[in-house]
């Protein structure tokens, strides 16, 4: 016998048992996307159809529907849902074509602070509009009587909570343009308006109805807002909380949850079959656009950010400046009172530790599940079944409110034949739920990144006889440093300002930061508040720079290959 022919068992061998661990992965994959989604969202859908125990089939539905003032909210959710989707992205609009197709100074600047709001919890903007149209607000009348507790506060304090959202999306369409058309159009004498009517807005409408459909998703579904300036216009998100907290009606609360969910889903399902229609708008022969000076354009949109940046400023500087006030409004004078926690709340700054422990977790447990998976989905080879299904899983949570999702697992965690019981009211349940919350688009980012690495790595890894998670270990992880520091900043600032997903889900000694705001200000304590959801500000901040600093000094070495 030959050397060549020993050798080859061996070698099948080899790839029969590199084979079984991707499958072992994909599996394991599967169960856990399971076991953290699927399940809890299905007993969630099973209680629905219960009453004390019993089940009940489509009663408690009934009784929904027969109750007028639930079924307001439903009208009250898709109003707001609908006003804000029409007011934010036509002013997220003008802003990213000031970014992309002006030459306007000081851009960098502007879409720094356009992102502003996503490092603050949604219950600042909220807080931040009390004191300022409030009925001690220092301009309550510009309001002309009107009150800022109801839909007028929650349309005002979602304008500047889904801003930065659309305007990312629409930056990112806008920044996709061929010249040669606008090239065209010049030459033949074409309008101004006509340009935009005819190559602009077609141009970008799939990132229009993708911006519009996450605005719609995001006003509805949340719930600090509404929370803290609503008032009594009630909304889906708050009849949630006032059936599981205030009436003790679980059952009903999981009707309520899952006819929040229809809309968001609806939204989910008609982007995604809309986006299947997109076509790739840069060809090999392209030419990117590059926009030329044009004095009175840019001036104009020059003015129309600057406005735009000191709202945004505006209205978050009103709420940290609030947290120092002594006494408001009898008492100006600057002071710290506002952050002794201990008066305003029994758990005083342990809630604020307890957020960033939680968002500590789940960056690093969320980061390996998620870029592992994403890895075994994207590159592994074989099982096609239990790659499709763990894409489908992974995608499954972008359509589920945090709400919802943590109704569902109040249900999963304290069922009695769930073994993971005890772990309820931890820090490790809500960092898991955290990570089930925001799974969807941290994979995106992850399978992106993937995509980007050709597979002859994996191919020439193989043929050399190098198990693949050494290649994944040396190679793939190196490579795709950026994004899994961009994850772990994802993961982390969204565990500390997320409310949602996390409100029925804390123990006595687990309570978050972003629950500690909406009890300090159930309780009166608007300051205190204010000061809370100022730390968290200012720690995803903290974070977000440090990530600049450590892609700069550190891993950005490990990216001096594409610069070659």
């Amino acid at each position: 016998m030959t050397a060549a022919a020993a050798a080859a068992p061996a070698s099948t061998r080899q790839l029969s048992r590199e084979d079984w661990v991707m499958r072992a992965g994909i599996s394991l994959l599967v169960l856990l996307l399971v076991i953290a989604i699927a399940i809890p969202l299905g007993l969630l859908l099973f209680k629905s159809f219960e009453r004390d125990g019993q089940f009940v089939g489509l009663a408690n539905y009934v009784v929904y529907f027969s109750t007028p003032t639930l079924v307001a909210s439903i009208w009250n959710s898709l109003f707001i849902g609908s006003t804000a989707t029409a007011i934010i992205v036509p002013l997220a609009f003008a802003f990213a074509y000031a970014l992309t197709r002006t030459c306007m100074p000081l851009k960098g600047v502007f879409m720094a602070v356009a992102m502003l709001p996503i490092f603050a919890p949604s219950l600042l903007s909220a807080i931040s509009l009390i004191y300022i149209f409030g009925n001690q607000g220092f301009l309550k009348g510009l309001l002309m009587g009107a009150t800022v507790y109801g839909p007028i506060g929650i349309l005002m304090a979602q304008v500047f909570y889904c801003f930065p959202f659309a305007v990312l999306i629409l930056v990112t369409a806008l920044s996709l343009a061929d010249g040669r058309l606008y090239e065209a159009a010049a030459a033949l004498g074409t309008s101004t308006w006509r340009v935009f009517w005819t190559i602009t807005v077609p141009g970008i409408k799939y990132g229009l109805v993708s911006a519009s459909f996450l605005v719609f998703t995001l006003s509805i579904t949340d719930f600090g807002i509404a929370k803290v300036i609503g008032g009594q216009f009630n909304v889906l998100a708050t009849d949630v909380y006032k059936q599981v907290v205030g009436q003790q009606n679980f059952e009903m609360g999981a009707v309520v949850g899952f006819v929040l969910l229809v809309p968001a889903v609806a939204a989910f399902v008609v982007d995604r079959l809309i986006q299947r229609k997109q076509v790739a708008l840069l060809s090999a022969r392209a030419v990117p656009l590059e926009p030329k000076p044009a004095r009175g354009r840019d001036a104009a949109f020059l003015a129309y950010c600057c406005v735009t940046g000191a709202l945004i400023v505006g209205i978050l500087g009103v709420a940290v400046w609030a947290s120092f006030v002594t006494y408001w409004p009898y008492n100006l004078s600057l002071s710290l009172r506002n952050y002794n926690f201990g008066e305003f709340d029994t758990a005083g700054w342990e809630t604020y530790f307890n957020s960033v422990k939680m968002a500590t977790l789940a960056s690093i447990l969320g980061t390996s599940v998620v870029f592992v998976g994403a890895y075994l989905v994207e590159k592994g080879q074989g099982f096609r079944i239990g790659r499709s299904l763990a894409h489908m899983l992974a995608m499954l949570p972008m359509a589920v409110p945090g709400l919802v999702l943590g109704l569902a697992y109040v249900f999963f965690v304290n069922a009695p034949w769930n073994p993971l019981n005890v772990f309820y009211g931890t820090l490790l349940v809500l960092a898991v739920n955290t990570i089930a919350h925001f799974y969807t688009a941290a994979h995106i980012t992850a399978v992106t990144a993937l995509k980007q690495i050709d597979n002859e790595f994996e191919s020439v890894s193989a043929s050399l006889k190098v198990p693949f998670w050494r290649t994944f270990v040396r190679v793939t992880v190196p490579i795709c440093m950026p994004a899994i520091l961009n994850i772990v900043v994802y993961m982390f600032v969204n565990a500390m300002t997320t409310v949602s997903a996390v409100i029925f889900l804390y123990g006595p000694t687990t309570k978050l930061a972003s629950v500690s705001i909406v009890h300090m200000d159930e309780a009166g304590f608007t300051a205190g508040a204010a000061g809370m959801a100022t730390l968290i500000v200012l720690t995803a901040l903290g974070v977000k720079l440090l990530h600049f600093a450590l892609d700069w000094l550190v891993f950005g070495r490990l990216q001096a290959w594409r610069k070659r």
